[in-house]
């Protein structure tokens, strides 16, 4: 991955956080890594412990954001998520919830796209 695409993933997630701060969601962690995935922002709102996906393009020449968010790519998440709630002794305490929020950045400007329930534990 180049140093672009770093920069331009980084920004992306640091605009989501925003985001969703702004939206009422308390941001617990960012970047939460494991040996099965990185998830790039864990929040609370309400009742609900949301793992969010964050996915930064320039142009949907590769396809919508969301796309990138594959069936592999949520599974890897998901072993995350449990890693992180078995960690953090909250098994039980919140309902659980997979957003995808896409970042487009075109032009100087900037359009967040946040997907709630994007996907599912199984």
């Amino acid at each position: 991955m180049t140093k672009y695409c770093k920069d331009l993933g980084r920004s992306g997630e640091q605009l989501a956080a925003q985001h969703l701060a702004a939206s009422g969601y308390t941001i617990l962690e960012t970047n939460f890594t494991t040996r099965f995935a990185e998830i790039d922002i864990i929040a609370a709102i309400a009742d609900c412990l949301v793992f969010v996906e964050v996915k930064t393009r320039t142009s949907a020449k590769k396809g919508l954001p969301k796309e990138a968010v594959t069936p592999a790519k949520q599974k890897k998440i998901i072993l995350a998520a449990r890693q992180y709630i078995k960690a953090r002794a909250l098994d039980g305490q919140k309902r659980i919830r997979f957003d995808v929020m896409e970042i487009f950045s075109e032009n100087d400007a900037c359009r967040i796209n946040h997907i709630p329930h994007a996907f599912f534990s199984g």
